[in-house]
Order: structure tokens, then sequence, then C-alpha cells
């Protein structure tokens, strides 16, 4: 009887001695790496009549928690969606300098990647006309959507519509025609000529979707119409 308890006080040595696994450090847990801050644009300013067509854009530095390095992507495109991209290029400088057509509307934002591949969002969205050959007028430029957001439900049966509208020839005066319906492109006018960016929509149906458009007119004969966008009445 004695032999058998030694034998099992041996065999209770070896497993709290043995069994609790390595002795060696912990290992450190690699820090987490963040994305760098939105940079901020500066130059070309938005809504601005550039003179030349070579255009040097300029952003605020983005800063890294990590202290890794970053490259900046610079966007330019024709519409203020980015569906028409005519520009995409990366550099490690705040500065980029790119030769555009005259006389077209255009539109910047950039973006700031760190070297582990973690990216900022992109900047807001500038906008800049560049100098055409003998131009009287400039168009306006694309309406901005204000409300209600793209893809979002409303509640009730009537709606107010809002966007925003520029000129680069500040003095124009700009006035707008909705076009509001279930169809996509709507083909309906529910506001002609109105002088302020906000239309009442009223008499909506329920669980509809709805798409609308605004076309921006100057007083010199110009116009541009905007994107087709939609909500939903609930």
């Amino acid at each position: 009887m004695r032999k058998i308890i030694y034998l099992a006080s041996i065999a209770l040595l070896f497993i709290s001695c043995g069994g609790g696994g390595s002795d060696g450090p912990t290992p450190t847990p690699e820090p987490t790496n963040t994305a760098p801050t939105v940079p901020s644009l500066v130059a070309p300013t938005n809504s601005l009549l550039c003179i030349n067509n070579a255009v040097t854009f300029e952003w605020s530095a983005s800063t890294d928690a990590e202290s890794n390095p970053i490259v900046y992507q610079l966007q330019i495109a024709t519409d203020n969606q980015f569906a028409q991209i005519v520009s995409t290029t990366d550099v490690s400088s705040r500065t980029q300098a790119v030769t555009l057509d005259k006389g077209k509307a255009y539109y910047w934002r950039v973006k700031a990647t760190d070297s582990k591949n973690a990216s900022s969002a992109y900047s807001g969205t500038y906008s800049f006309y560049t100098e055409g050959v003998a131009v009287a007028n400039h168009l306006p430029f694309l309406p901005e959507l204000v409300q209600p957001e793209i893809n979002s439900t409303i509640s009730g049966t009537s709606a107010t519509l809002k966007w925003f509208a520029s000129d680069a020839d500040v003095a124009d005066v700009l006035t707008y025609d909705v076009y509001l319906g279930t169809t996509n492109p709507p083909t309906v006018k529910v506001g002609d000529n109105i002088t302020t960016p906000v239309f009442a929509a009223t008499s909506l149906q329920a669980t509809t979707l709805y798409y609308w458009k605004v076309v921006v007119k100057d007083n010199k004969g110009g116009e541009t119409r905007g994107q087709v966008w939609n909500f939903r009445t609930n």
C-alpha cells in the first residue's frame, strides 16, 4: 500500500511541474495599425475658374499614428460622383501637376494610404473650371445632392428635395427644373424655373421608389443636367 501511495505522489509531482506548457516569454502582440488621417484640399479652391488648364493640385499632409510612410492618391473626374475618372495618380508629395482639357468642369479628391495598406477615407470634393478658348459663358457645375440621401427611406408621403449648385461665372443667376417620378430616368417635370435649390414634393405614394434629378440653368442660356438620385417612401 505504501508503494502505491509513493508512486501516485511521484506522478502528481510530474503533472504539476511538467504539464504547464512552455517556460518561455509570452510573445508581444503586434500593435494594431491605424489608417492615416483624411487630407484636406487646398488648391485649386472650390468652384474656381482656372486661368490655365495645366493645374497644380495641393492638399494638406495626413498624419499616421505609427509614423508609417504615406502615399496620396489624387483622383480627377468630370462628374462629382467619380463615375467618369480622367486621372488617378499616386504620389508621396502633397502637390501634383496635371494638364487637363480646356473649357471643362472638373472634380477632384485625395486619400492617404500608409505603407501597410491602411487607407483614409477620401477628402471632400472640390470643383473647378479650366479656361476655354474664347468662351463667353461657362455652364453651371453639376448639382450636388443635399437631401434626401441616395437609397434612403423617408417617412410619410411628402419629401423636401434639396441640392447645391454653383457656377464659375459668379454673377450668373441660376434657376432649376426638377424632374420626379417612378421611372429611371424621371421624365415628369414637377418644378420649372425654380429660383431656390429646394422643392417640396407632396402627394407621393407609400412604399414606392422615386427617382429625381435637377437641371441647373444660368441666365445666359447654359444648362447642366444632373445625375439621377432616388429615395423610397415607407
